[in-house]
């Protein structure tokens, strides 16, 4: 990798980076609301899902307009629509308001994800062209990290507006992308854009159809799961008898197995290669939900949240990495939209589940064994269906 090579890392990971920390934030965000609101699980779930609604839109229009004008243009409007709805509803009056506006930052930061990642994929050397996508997910890390931050002294010091307020400013980190951000696989420079309905139905012609079919079903349970535990873990540590403030801290800790996951990932894929390395570390958060959804102990809980962190993260990196490595230019940009907005619909599901679980008295226990057996189900699409794409030269046309 090159200067310009790293320079495209960093200026796109810093745009990952302020993505994640709205999402970290959020599951703070929620379980403060939940105090000054006085919110049911119901209507704290319904907040998570109202997201994934706003990225499942958003993944699938700028994915989309990615192969029409481009992945830098896509990446750059994405952010920006992102950055205006968090500035927005850190005024919110109500939960009707805030809601709202919920869907329109989940419209951008669904469409900032699949783009960066096909930005990265397309403009990095074939030898470690994986390697980078999964550091460009490692940007998601720090920006958990800083969540948890901002949560643990913010939040109880000066409220959840504020913290929302800070996660407008990438509007402002737009024109530092404007300025080191350059896209080398321009769709006119290569083939005459497809009508958006062309590129779907190519999706599933019989060259990419099971491809599609496992991209889908693995990125629907991939995210469900995510979404569904992450989103609730300061919520499921209180529910285990923590106080609000102990479980920021404790999340914090557990978020920090995140970076050393990333970079892990990092080393394996371009050694065992891009499904081997998705495959093991999915059974691996499956083993670890298991033990964080039956833990008694702060030592146990502790641990098995930071395991989960660890190879969920680490599995994230990887999937990023192997989907726009299915599909060649044309439809690339589409094929990875759809993909993740099939994901966000799990991610809907996820968190609205454990809402309603909680509010029928469900253990968290059982709970965590549904997220168990959702991700050994994705594991298994994987290692027994996914294609090797590991240093295969990336298709400008089909």
């Amino acid at each position: 990798m090159t200067k310009e090579h790293h320079k495209l890392l960093w200026a796109a990971g810093g745009a990952w980076l302020f993505d994640a920390m709205d999402v970290g934030l959020l599951s703070f965000v929620i379980a403060a609301l939940a105090k000054e609101w006085h919110l049911n699980s119901g209507q704290m779930g319904l907040i998570g899902s109202v997201g994934s609604i706003g990225m499942a839109i958003g993944a699938v229009f700028f994915g989309a307009l990615a192969d029409k004008i481009g992945r830098r243009n896509s990446l750059l409007f994405s952010l920006l629509l992102f950055s205006i709805g968090n500035g927005l509803s850190a005024l919110s009056p109500s939960l009707i308001v805030f809601m709202a506006l919920r869907l329109l930052v989940g419209i951008g930061l669904g469409g900032e994800l699949p783009v960066a990642s096909t930005l990265i994929s397309e403009n990095t050397p074939d030898a470690t062209r994986g390697r980078a996508v999964v550091l460009l997910e490692s940007f998601w890390a720090a920006g958990w990290l800083a969540a948890s931050l901002l949560a643990y002294f913010v939040i109880p010091n000066w409220g959840w507006r504020v913290v929302l307020l800070i996660t407008s400013l990438p509007a402002i980190y737009t024109l530092v992308l404007r300025e080191h951000v350059k896209d080398s696989h321009e769709p006119a420079t290569i083939q005459k854009p497809l009508p958006f309905i062309q590129r779907v139905t190519k999706l599933w012609q019989p060259a990419y159809r099971q491809k599609t079919a496992l991209l889908w079903f693995v990125w629907f349970l991939v995210v469900f799961s995510y979404y569904g535990m992450f989103l609730w873990l300061p919520s499921v540590m209180v529910l285990k008898g923590f106080s609000l403030v102990n479980s920021f801290g404790y999340v914090l800790i557990m978020t920090l197995a995140q970076l050393p996951g990333y970079f892990f990932a990092a080393w394996l894929i371009e050694k065992w290669g891009r499904k081997w390395v998705l495959g093991s570390f999915l059974i691996g958060t499956a083993i670890s939900a298991y033990f964080f959804g039956t833990a008694q102990s702060v030592g146990l809980l502790i641990s098995a949240g930071a395991l989960l962190s660890f190879f969920n993260l680490g599995a994230w990196g990887a999937l990023y990495a192997y989907t726009p490595e299915q599909y060649p230019a044309i439809i690339r940009g589409s094929g990875s939209g759809l993909a993740a907005a099939v994901g966000r619909i799990g991610g809907i599901v996820g968190p609205f589940l454990v809402g309603y679980l909680i509010n029928q008295k469900v253990s968290i226990t059982v709970i965590f064994t549904i997220f168990t057996v959702a991700i050994l189900m994705a594991a298994g699409a994987v290692l027994l269906f996914g294609v090797e794409t590991m240093h295969q030269k990336m298709t400008d046309v089909d």
